[in-house]
């Protein structure tokens, strides 16, 4: 039995092979492009997106494929001939703020909050989708004519791949359209929205006999690129939680059975259905800028090679009134303050590159404990927080992050965990079981002065919070 995964995510696609031995291996990573055609704006290609999908397939020549998507990302297209009518809107894209704002202002947020855990947030795809209805004149036609579909990108990707125009639950659920409780469309919520519900995809379970792809492999598991992390990083019991560290960071805490926060903060999320079985449920949140700060430090001209930033000669920069708020597209839980903007705080003459960017790193690290501890609040963690992606393998900032976080961590072995999740998803279809033993290796909090740095960085964070008020 040859089992692919195949991770559609934010800057690349990625097709992986699980071997004998249940590692994986990498078979072919392909890049895409991003455009920003306006401020806010973050689009792709759907078209390209497909077709690195298809070029995964061919190269990986599978039985049996596991398949991830960006999430929230979302598009319209022609149910006759599958083109899309629009591009992708990222998961990034802001341009729908002045929507969920008004939202607001019209008292909608205690209705959407209560029907689908979510805050009002361009972040979610129910306000993208609308804005195609208002904005593509050609969604309206076909809307009329019964010709328009709409959805995230794996109802798109499924449509054109095996002819079944379905997404999965743990999607659904990062749209705003679905109740969690039942696992349907929302009619109501649709209606707020804007978006008509005979549009969306039908929505099913992460798992089971999902149809068969160009070449004749069976699809056997499609979820939300972060769900299939949290399955890969084996938080398979509640309070089990883990940390992935790409363009964002995204935490996930697994609950069982759904908890409800009072207040926006965490957020309440499908993390899988097995076909037949009922839905596992988990708490979700993330910080917006993590890798993409660092990136854009970078750019800047910060710092050239990754090892520079690996170690620093001075003390943390947060015990020396130096803090940076990774805010460069907002704040989000359990803040989800979109106005808010990134800013460096406490530089005098004599600090230079190499303090701003043990700054950016320690704000990262800072964010992401704020996260976790409102998480902790809702629901306590079980054993070591497990943590993966690109800044894991940074030595300083994997030692800051636990002792602000006030948690051990796990640093498994495997670095594709969204991958290893799609593998072992895919598999237990197939009667395969995952090996319980991780390798890897664990780090241990201390959390000598975190309180000081935690009220630090939280003076920070407001002074930014407070200044994008000003000026909005």
């Amino acid at each position: 039995m040859r089992i692919a995964a195949i991770d559609q995510g934010t800057t690349s696609t990625r097709v992986l092979i699980l071997g004998a031995e249940g590692a994986l291996e990498p078979v072919l990573s392909l890049s895409h492009g991003q455009s920003y055609p306006a401020p806010g704006h973050v689009e792709q290609d759907g078209e390209e997106l497909l077709a690195n999908i298809l070029r995964c397939l061919d190269a990986a020549a599978p039985d049996a494929v596991g398949l991830a998507n960006q999430g929230e990302s979302c598009l319209a297209w022609d149910r006759r001939d599958g083109r899309p009518i629009c591009a992708v809107i990222s998961w990034q894209d802001d341009r729908t703020a002045d929507v969920t704002a008004a939202l607001a202002r019209e008292g909608a947020a205690p209705v959407v909050m209560a029907r689908a855990g979510l805050p009002l947030d361009p972040y979610f795809s129910a306000s993208k989708l609308g804005w195609i209805m208002r904005h593509v004149p050609r969604a309206a036609e076909l809307a009329a004519q019964g010709n328009l579909r709409l959805g995230t990108t794996d109802a798109f990707f499924r449509d054109r791949l095996t002819g079944r125009f379905e997404t999965d639950v743990a999607t659904a659920s990062r749209t705003s359209l679905m109740t969690l409780e039942t696992g349907c469309w929302d009619e109501e919520l649709c209606r707020l929205f804007g978006v008509p519900l005979q549009c969306l995809p039908a929505i099913g379970p992460t798992s089971g006999d999902l149809g068969r792809l160009p070449g004749g492999a069976r699809l056997a598991a499609s979820v939300v690129d972060q769900q299939a992390a949290l399955f890969g990083h084996g938080c398979h019991r509640p309070g089990a939680g883990k940390v992935t560290f790409g363009t964002g960071a995204f935490v996930q805490c697994l609950t069982g059975a759904l908890v409800r926060p009072d207040q926006p903060g965490p957020l309440p999320t499908v993390a899988w259905q097995r076909a037949g079985e009922a839905i596992t449920f988990a708490l979700d949140g993330g910080v917006y800028s993590a890798a993409s700060a660092v990136n854009w430090a970078r750019e800047l001209g910060l710092f050239d090679g990754y090892a520079a930033i690996s170690a620093f000669a001075k003390e943390p920069a947060i015990d020396r009134g130096i803090a940076f708020v990774p805010a460069l597209a907002g704040l989000g839980c359990p803040h989800w303050n979109r106005a808010a903007r990134g800013a460096w705080l406490g530089l005098g003459l004599g600090d230079g590159k190499a303090d701003m960017m043990q700054a950016l790193l320690e704000g990262v690290a800072l964010r992401t404990a704020e996260l976790l501890a409102a998480m902790q609040a809702e629901h306590p963690f079980d054993g070591p927080v497990s943590v993966d992606g690109g800044l894991s393998r940074n030595g300083y900032f994997v030692r800051f992050l636990s002792e602000v976080a006030g948690h051990d961590l796990f640093l498994p072995e495997e670095t594709e965990q969204t991958a290893t999740g799609l593998a072992w998803m895919a598999a237990e279809c197939f009667g395969i079981d995952r090996p319980e033993r991780r390798a890897g290796r664990h780090v241990v909090a201390d959390t000598t002065g975190r309180a000081a740095r935690l009220e630090t960085f939280a003076a920070a964070r407001r002074a930014t919070e407070g200044f994008a008020g000003a000026v909005t």
